[in-house]
């Protein structure tokens, strides 16, 4: 087994982290408050390649695979969640889902612009009535000569103000259940697609996430994504890939809380000597560092696994669920080593806290991903 990582890996983790630390770091805070979305820094990002990791050159993407992909995640997710569910969301669902089944017109017309950060990405499953079951998607779809004709409305999507490429899933047959949802690429300014409610969330407050509302909206007939009936499958592909991404965002900020409860205890002092002296303190800091490393190695290898083009949906599933509540226990942790001063916004453990509970909840619930474990666990045994 080889654990050392491809020069370009360690070079664009070096590239990720200075930007984060120089452009993100000074504003977390003053972002998170307003709940400002940085549109400035997601176009920088965009000029260092970053809106376009896992697009090959061909389509002005980086092409770094998934282990790249990973690594720039855990980098922007260490300073701030926000940044790095934004590069997530139009990463790995919105421009990979076009690259993964569009046609070649469809990546000319829209992944290459999405792949140099000229337009931003976002990509919309859930609905009001629609989450861990979104094959209850009620959206619907309607063939009228040469448009398709949407009306519904989605909820809790990333960019759905800001975002000027939008997939949408829709139902196109309703009496064919989950192969009945179809998949289809909306612009922003279309007629009848609209931004709705701004969302007022907990954490990750940085990031744009709004409903969408679609009231009678023409998109023209090659807008389909994929073939008719095939846009809940796909999605769940796609998701596969989400699914790392989301375990990268849980192991950056992780590593973010852990580094935040490292310093801290180094400085503090209480009875005469530093809390990083007192046996309770370093035990915690013990376990926060085994548990983030045990992310850490199930979160790479999914990214390992598909960058080798193997299927991941146990090992996505796999790293999601223990990274994301892996991240929990270690800013809940990161709190308590901060005792008082973990509760106010002067430290940065409380927005860690804030933030990370995100990643037990989106790209499917953690009850969600015990679910995809145990089925592919009893397909394998024959036992489903």
């Amino acid at each position: 087994m080889d654990f050392t990582y491809p020069d370009e890996v360690v070079q664009v983790r070096r590239v990720a982290r200075e930007f984060a630390e120089n452009e993100i770091r000074p504003h977390v805070m003053e972002w998170d408050e307003a709940q400002t979305f940085p549109r400035e820094i997601l176009l920088k990002l965009g000029e260092l390649g970053f809106l376009g990791i896992l697009i090959p050159p061909e389509y002005d993407g980086a092409g770094l695979g998934y282990l790249g992909y990973v690594a720039i995640i855990e980098e922007l997710s260490r300073v701030d969640g926000s940044v790095g569910i934004s590069v997530a969301a139009h990463n790995s669902l919105c421009t990979g889902h076009i690259f993964a089944f569009g046609t070649e017109e469809q990546r000319r017309r829209f992944v290459v612009p999405l792949a140099k950060g000229d337009k931003l990405g976002a990509w919309s499953l859930t609905e009001p009535e629609a989450g861990s079951d979104a094959g209850g998607t009620q959206t619907t779809a309607r063939l009228d000569g040469n448009h398709w004709v949407l009306n519904g409305q989605k909820t809790f999507t990333t960019h759905g103000t800001y975002g000027d490429v939008c997939v949408a899933m829709a139902v196109t047959d309703k009496s064919a259940g989950h192969h009945g949802i179809s998949a289809f690429i909306v612009e922003k300014g279309t007629p009848g697609f609209t931004a709705g409610k701004k969302e007022n969330k907990l954490g990750l407050r940085a990031s744009d996430t709004s409903t969408v509302v679609f009231d009678d909206c023409r998109i023209p007939k090659e807008n389909l994504l994929g073939q008719p009936g095939h846009g809940f499958i796909d999605a769940l592909v796609v998701l596969d890939g989400g699914r790392i991404s989301i375990a990268a965002m849980a192991l950056g900020m992780a590593q973010g809380a852990f580094e935040a409860s490292l310093q801290y205890s180094q400085q503090r002092k209480q009875f005469g000597r530093t809390i990083s002296a007192f046996q309770g303190i370093q035990f915690k800091l013990a376990d926060m560092a085994v548990e983030i490393d045990c992310a850490r190695l199930l979160t790479h290898r999914a990214a390992w696994m598909k960058d080798q083009g193997m299927k991941t949906t146990l090992q996505s599933s796999m790293a999601k669920l223990h990274a994301s509540e892996v991240a929990v226990r270690v800013a809940n942790e990161c709190v308590q080593i901060h005792g008082g001063y973990g509760y106010i916004k002067d430290y940065p453990a409380e927005k860690f806290y804030r933030d990370v509970k995100l990643c037990t909840i989106g790209e499917g619930t953690s009850e969600i991903q015990r679910l995809v474990i145990a089925r592919e666990l009893l397909k394998t045994s024959g036992d489903i």
